[in-house]
């Protein structure tokens, strides 16, 4: 357990709005907070260091301290459950696919009071179907089918409560047999004079009660229905929305509302539920025929949810404090520094100007979407040689792979080996620290994202640019008139999510005449989707060829909460050639190698780009990777978007023999989409071009750039370089210093 961590209720505040902190302190003394500024999140010793401007004067707090926990796994709770008297004779009825049938009793649907100790509970075991019911006295009842599930298939199970007859039935069967395998069955018991089968509590579905929930199903459930009356025969009961049977109590549904968290019930008393952590909507179930993709034309064949033991949406935790945004703090990147005892955290938060009304000339677009996505990423690289790094360089001490409690990344998978869909930032986010490095990097610091990106604000600050911050949220709500009075829009390293409204923004700013200025690689590549019923949340569906750590299920390409067709921007009709001139091309190791300046650069349209650079060699140096071109590369293609006015200023050369061309850009061993070698596709092009109105772009191709923007106190070429471009972009009148 982490001794002092929190969470904010948003991540970014304009002057009179609030951010409300959520904290948890196991220690004995009171915390305090204190208002920072971070100008540096670097906590290399030979690098720009950890810097963090003091404003207490602006704000401190003093609060008590507490324990906050995180509970995740997700499940379907139905409160309104409540209200109907106890049943006495009772079928259950629902269709499962389990992924980890081995791994315990799960419950698949319960209405248990634990207080009492009776109800009914229809769990998934590793020996089969079972049912559980309650006695006014003694242990719980318990009948099971000593079949076990195989993983991964879909059944249909079925448990019958007769008064009548005093016995109690259980049943599955697979809905495609397989050979060999003995998974279809029914067993029988008596039903006990002191058996009490219902209780007047809520239904879950998925876990039998709520946090700490238990026996988490790991899997997805299809039309879960409860009716009123023994069925002889309930292989027989057809879940027809049209029509259900007349004895239905409640009968849920999932085909409805994927872009949301409420469950429907069709049944007579409207029995609606809540989805409580985020299990994954819009996946295919067990009618899905392969011959509808989106679930909107089919949504009835996508009528299954798939719930997890590790799912986590909302910790829930209680606000300690909030912060009113002072209507004279400058727009910036600040952080509350919350102490207790020897324990210290640092909770980043992005103060922008008012929608419409810029302080500055540059803004600088936070990556908030890519850091989310991101969230507490367990990369598995976190050993011992890490942790001394860790220790000895005073870095951000928590590491997601010792904390899993606080859910993972979206690169990560869940325990079933399901790919991560959802992330929320409603959580403790130990990768949105500054000082927290990524990789044990040998050459420089090993810091990516919000981390990184510190490199460009400590930049901006030693060549004295003035800036306003904005990010990936504020400009999907805003849209372009959050940006289109900047001289110029400026991203950090890595800007690789976005919706549809992040991109339509940058490049209707771009086409009505815009400076960008994209510092980064591998950016505006992947789509995510947002949905107003769920805030907080991001989406996203690996489909199609991509570097990617899971693949999404055939037929579970198209967002739930948005319905749209996930994966690249480039498989949606935008490259990121189009927006950025340049474009994922290929990636290796944490490791950086350099430009080499090209004749190009001479062209009288971009020479004021290498005013004061001699150099033919860029970027040899640096905090990232040991170099200013690394990591993930792109580059210029003319077949994808980048504009015929484009000039590639200089290139990249001398990769390491790891770096290999991204899967979408190889057809087979040797082919290629764009005809080139594989070779040629390793590199990262600097370019330039102009864009209709007085337009422009500037590109660097590469993640690590910015981490070489410190070398030598700021005086450097590729720092020289990007000063030229700000300056001019912006129209800011500076001398270089």
């Amino acid at each position: 357990m982490i001794a002092l961590t929190g969470y904010t209720d948003r991540l970014s505040a304009a002057a009179g709005e609030h951010i409300a902190f959520k904290i948890s302190s196991s220690g004995s003394e009171p915390a305090h907070a204190r208002l920072v500024r971070i100008r540096s999140g670097d906590p290399n010793p030979k690098g720009p260091g950890m810097k963090f401007e003091d404003l207490s004067s602006r704000f401190t707090h003093t609060f008590p301290s507490r324990v906050q926990r995180s509970y995740p796994g997700s499940y379907a709770v139905v409160e309104r459950a409540t209200t109907l008297s106890p049943l006495q004779a009772i079928t259950i009825v629902a269709t499962i696919w389990p992924t980890l049938p081995g791994s315990g009793d799960q419950c698949v649907l319960s209405r248990w009071d634990s207080d009492a100790g009776v109800g009914f509970a229809l769990l998934a075991t590793p020996r089969g179907l079972a049912l559980e019911i309650g006695r006014t006295t003694g242990t719980p009842l318990r009948i099971e089918t000593g079949k076990a599930f195989r993983p991964r298939a879909w059944y249909r199970i079925w448990a019958v409560v007769d008064p009548a007859s005093r016995s109690v039935r259980v049943g599955q069967k697979p809905l495609r047999p397989e050979a060999l395998s003995d998974d279809a069955g029914e067993a029988q018991g008596p039903l006990d004079a002191n058996a009490a089968p219902d209780a007047r509590r809520p239904v879950f579905i998925a876990a039998q009660q709520a946090q700490p929930a238990r026996r988490y199903f790991n899997g997805k459930i299809e039309d879960p229905m409860i009716l009123g009356a023994a069925v002889s025969d309930p292989t027989a009961l057809a879940f027809d929305p049209a029509k259900l049977p007349l004895q239905a109590v409640a009968a849920w549904d999932f085909s409805r509302g994927f872009d949301g968290i409420d469950i429907e019930d069709i049944g007579p008393h409207r029995l609606h539920g809540v989805l409580v952590n985020l299990p994954a909507r819009a996946m295919k179930g067990s009618t899905w025929t392969g011959r509808e993709m989106r679930w909107r034309e089919a949504p009835r064949q996508y009528a299954a949810i798939h719930f997890h033991d590790d799912d986590l949406h909302d910790c829930g935790w209680e606000t300690d404090f909030s912060f009113m945004v002072p209507a004279d703090l400058k727009s910036g990147v600040y952080g509350m520094q919350i102490t207790c005892g020897s324990h210290q955290d640092t909770i980043p938060f992005f103060v922008r100007p008012s929608a419409g009304q810029p302080k500055a000339k540059v803004a600088y677009l936070a990556a908030t979407f890519t850091y989310q996505v991101y969230f507490n990423f367990i990369r598995g690289n976190y050993d011992d040689a890490f942790r001394q790094r860790v220790k000895e360089w005073g870095a951000a001490p928590n590491n997601p792979q010792d904390f899993p409690e606080f859910g993972l990344s979206t690169y990560n998978r869940h325990s079933d080996m399901s790919g991560i869909c959802y992330s929320s930032r409603l959580r403790p986010a130990l990768t949105l620290r500054p000082g927290f490095p990524s990789f044990n990097d040998a050459r420089g610091s090993g810091l990516r994202h919000f981390s990184a990106d510190t490199h460009l604000l400590s930049w901006f600050e030693a060549k004295g640019i003035d800036f306003d911050v904005i990010t990936d949220e504020d400009l999907d709500d805003y849209g372009l008139d959050l940006i289109k009075d900047y001289k110029v829009v400026v991203t950090g390293s890595h800007p690789e999510y976005h919706t549809l409204g992040t991109l339509d923004a940058l490049q209707a700013y771009v086409d009505g005449g815009g400076r960008l200025a994209y510092l980064g690689g591998n950016g505006f590549y992947w789509r995510v989707a947002r949905s107003p019923k769920v805030p907080g949340v991001l989406e996203i569906r690996r489909a199609g060829a991509a570097i990617r750590t899971w693949a999404a299920e055939p037929g579970e390409y198209y967002h739930a909460l948005d319905g749209a067709y996930g994966g690249l921007w480039r498989h949606n009709g935008r490259p990121p050639q189009m927006l950025g001139g340049v474009g994922f091309s290929s990636q290796g190791q944490y490791e950086g190698s350099y430009y080499r300046r090209l004749p190009a650069a001479d062209d009288p349209r971009v020479a004021w780009i290498m005013n004061g650079v001699s150099d033919e060699v860029l970027g040899d140096f640096g905090f990232s990777g040991g170099g200013a071109a690394g990591f993930e590369l792109d580059r210029a293609d003319h077949t994808l978007g980048t504009p015929h006015n484009a000039v590639v200023i200089a290139s990249s050369e001398k990769h390491q023999d790891h770096f290999v061309a991204v899967p979408e850009e190889v057809l087979g061993i040797y082919a290629t989409v764009s005809g080139l070698p594989i070779d040629k596709l390793i590199r990262a092009d600097m370019t330039y071009f102009d864009a209709p109105h007085g337009g422009a772009v500037f590109a660097t191709g590469s993640i690590t750039f910015c981490g070489s923007l410190p070398h030598n106190g700021y005086d450097n070429n590729v720092s020289r370089i990007l000063f030229n471009v700000i300056n001019r972009f912006g129209e800011l009148g500076l001398t270089w210093k």
